[in-house]
């Protein structure tokens, strides 16, 4: 089965199954009482037959709402694999409804509304950028979500990071968030150098210095350690105009 026939078949299964679990109370009783044999309740003895009764429709409630929550996880994470963002977003929001507390599912939120905050043109040619934007206080709020339900999330600590220095210009807010996330992985050269930037962008120019020594001091790639070498030339230039 190609992988837009599976996103097709997903999404039915989870637009079926999501009518289903919004049928009116009123259907969901009359059907208890037919399969159940429990209407109203009074006695202490018809209360805990009830009660035996009801546990195992509950359990099963229960069971499908949360294989439909991890259908919307799935169908999110096909969409992003095929590049479709806004898509992505709207399965993570349904996703979200089932899993409030899943850092992951924020994480993706961020990267997807930065994707779509990157498409955004002011089509119209207004002048106007609310859509943009938007896009970004989204991606900004998921991403925060996501380091507050993990501290030590590294990958949101990174992507928050990315926004503030290349898509907000607020370098400022990066740099506590991309030394945390150095505490994480001391070795990741990639924030090393997003940090670098960040220090150079508010005028640290020595930290950023060091920074750039350590990349090039750490890194096994040429072409980074080039970059960083760069970098460190531009930065110092800038020192000693």
């Amino acid at each position: 089965m190609s992988i837009n026939k599976k996103i097709i078949f997903v999404a039915a299964v989870c637009l079926f199954l999501c009518s289903c679990n919004n049928s009116n109370t009123k259907t969901i009783k009359q059907v208890q009482i037919m399969n159940e044999g429990v209407s109203n309740p009074e006695s202490i003895d018809e209360l805990k037959e009830a009660i035996a009764k009801y546990e195992s429709s509950v359990e099963d409630l229960i069971n499908a709402q949360e294989q439909i929550g991890i259908w919307y996880k799935i169908l999110a994470s096909r969409y992003i694999d095929n590049e479709m963002y806004a898509e992505a977003l709207k399965a993570l929001e349904k996703a979200i409804d089932y899993y409030p507390t899943n850092w992951n599912l924020y994480y993706y939120v961020g990267v997807s509304a930065g994707y779509m905050a990157k498409s955004a043109l002011d089509f119209g040619a207004k002048g106007d950028n609310a859509k943009r934007d938007n896009y970004l206080l989204l991606a900004e709020s998921g991403y925060k979500r996501a380091i507050e339900l993990d501290h030590e999330y590294f990958r949101a600590l990174y992507g928050l990071s990315v926004l503030y220095v290349l898509e907000m210009n607020q370098p400022a807010k990066a740099i506590l968030l991309l030394e945390q996330a150095l505490l994480i992985e001391p070795k990741n050269t990639d924030a090393m150098m997003l940090l670098g930037h960040a220090y150079y962008m508010t005028y640290n120019y020595e930290s950023a210095v060091a920074m750039y020594d350590k990349i090039i001091q750490t890194s096994k790639l040429k072409e980074q350690k080039e970059a960083a070498s760069a970098n460190k030339k531009a930065v110092l230039d800038d020192m000693y105009e």
